[in-house]
């Protein structure tokens, strides 16, 4: 049961990464990053009062909270703006392509601030993750010398960029941003020293006042306050963006905990990172991108070498 969930909760991030591409367009990444907190914020509250009972985590230190803040800036406020941003520029499918270096960025910040080591085996996922991801943004290109040269009008192919770097850039920011992210909330976690679903939550609810603070300075700061209400204005813009919601912070962070519990986190974690291959072909019929073959074997690759750090 714990292992269908865990594909359920792949779908749930696939979902999430689709609606959050179609929002972010319409009402652009700054103004969607607050509405997702503003929207996800209650939800994780009421979740966290079922579970405990408690109307607010009073057990946690004054050390887990400045881990937790400071992983809910890097993790949400750094790593969404970047995700979102990378939406508008590159497409959810390649975004959520390039997530998969959280693993890799998750692994060596462990092993800097935790002092984790890391084995054979992680090393090699890290490079078959990069190669998978290169596979799928890297294509052949062709070259005319310039006027004048010896071999005007010779054409050569060479390996280049397909995508905008900037795009690729925000992308990989993003991916940096969850992983070390992820670290973080676990050094808060431990330095609460408390366990269980509801502890996740609330560890959750406590990154997103970060996530919600650090949006709604980037908006003023940017001058966008003025666009709050877009989301208001339109019904797909709202819908977008509440789904993005319900199928991101609230049910697939729930489902998450609970395949996490019914079976091992190796297994849940692996079969949770499959969203890379799956969003291919909704994408495909949403946007109308086009998909290569190649494109499907790095991601399958990409997806595979982050399975060896699990």
């Amino acid at each position: 049961m714990g292992q269908l969930i865990a594909i359920v909760v792949a779908v749930c991030w696939t979902g999430t990464a689709l609606l959050a591409d179609v929002a972010s367009r319409r009402v652009g990444a700054s103004v969607l990053n607050v509405w997702r907190m503003l929207m996800a914020l209650p939800l994780l509250w009421l979740t966290y009062y079922c579970l405990s009972g408690e109307v607010w985590p009073r057990d946690a230190g004054m050390t887990a909270w400045l881990w937790l803040l400071g992983s809910g800036f890097v993790g949400f406020v750094v790593g969404d703006y970047c995700l979102f941003h990378s939406y508008m520029v590159i497409g959810s499918r390649f975004g959520q392509l390039l997530m998969t270096l959280a693993s890799p960025f998750a692994a060596v910040a462990a092993y800097f601030i935790m002092g984790e080591g890391m084995g054979s085996t992680a090393v090699a996922g890290m490079f078959i993750t990069m190669s998978g991801i290169a596979m799928s943004i890297m294509g052949r290109s062709e070259a005319v010398a310039e006027p004048g040269g010896k071999k005007y009008g010779w054409r050569e192919r060479k390996i280049a960029l397909r995508l905008p770097l900037r795009g690729v850039l925000l992308g990989i920011g993003a991916a940096m941003g969850q992983g070390v992210g992820l670290v973080l909330s676990k050094m808060g976690m431990l330095e609460w020293g408390a366990t269980g679903p509801d502890v996740a939550v609330a560890a959750t609810m406590m990154r997103g006042l970060m996530g919600l603070a650090g949006f709604s300075i980037t908006l003023l700061v940017r001058g966008e306050q003025r666009d709050l209400l877009l989301p208001l204005k339109s019904r797909v813009s709202f819908l977008a963006t509440a789904g993005s919601v319900i199928l991101g912070p609230f049910v697939g962070v729930s489902l998450s905990l609970m395949a996490v519990s019914m079976t091992s986190s190796g297994v849940a974690q692996t079969l949770m990172s499959l969203t890379p291959v799956f969003i291919i072909w909704p994408s495909h019929v949403l946007f109308h991108s086009r998909v290569r073959a190649i494109e499907v074997v790095g991601a399958v690759i990409a997806v595979a070498g982050a399975m060896l750090l699990f």
